[in-house]
């Protein structure tokens, strides 16, 4: 009786360890090799800067990230870049949404780029070459004190995508009717350690980086 119920319990773990690969092998992924166009895609660590913006009377915190996006696929590519920041918590913020100009022109004159460029300017024809790259930056007004673990995806860099369809070969839709689309997507990890005391003092470790579907 034991011995039966030992190699049933063994059993059900080569079962469920099956099923769990089935599930992440069967959700697709980026090709291992370059099937479609990509940008060439430069970005600093995340950094928080507290502006004081006209009308509030207390100062505002927001995290940034520049960038440099560089065309060097065979033609001009239009781009329409996405950057998506997911918190410990789940929330999923839109960059750039509601962002005072006065924030901008105080991360500007802070990293001393002149080139550097809003989200509106960013986004459209990317001429080719590295003397055609832009410089932009993606602005978030922070979500929590403690920002923990937090991810940043990056929509736009690539032109794999995949259309989703169930077993039966028919074309899967999201809730608005449309049909579903993965894109590559590139995703950022980071992790800061300290706590909402010192907030902006902390290091911004920074953890391995992928592309995924999304």
């Amino acid at each position: 009786m034991r011995f039966t119920l030992i190699r049933f319990t063994f059993v059900c773990l080569i079962i469920a360890f099956a099923f769990s690969n089935f599930v992440r092998a069967d959700f697709p992924k980026p090709s291992p090799y370059l099937i479609s166009w990509q940008l060439k895609f430069e970005h600093e660590t995340p950094r928080r800067v507290v502006v004081d913006v006209p009308g509030l009377s207390a100062p505002v915190a927001y995290w940034y990230m520049t960038y440099t996006v560089t065309n060097n696929t065979d033609q001009e590519r239009t781009f329409l870049p996405i950057f998506e920041m997911v918190t410990n918590d789940g929330n999923v913020i839109r960059s750039d949404k509601n962002i005072p100009k006065v924030v901008f022109d105080a991360i500007k004159k802070r990293e001393k780029k002149p080139l550097l460029e809003p989200w509106t300017k960013v986004g459209g024809e990317l001429l080719l070459g590295e003397d055609q790259a832009k410089d932009g930056v993606a602005i978030w007004e922070e979500p929590m004190p403690r920002m923990g673990k937090f991810n940043i995806f990056i929509g736009g860099l690539s032109g794999e995508h995949v259309q989703m369809k169930d077993d039966a070969g028919t074309v899967m839709k999201d809730k608005d009717g449309n049909p579903l689309i993965l894109r590559k997507t590139l995703e950022l990890q980071y992790h800061i350690r300290g706590d909402e005391v010192y907030p902006g003092e902390d290091d911004v470790d920074k953890e391995p980086e992928e592309w995924v579907m999304r």
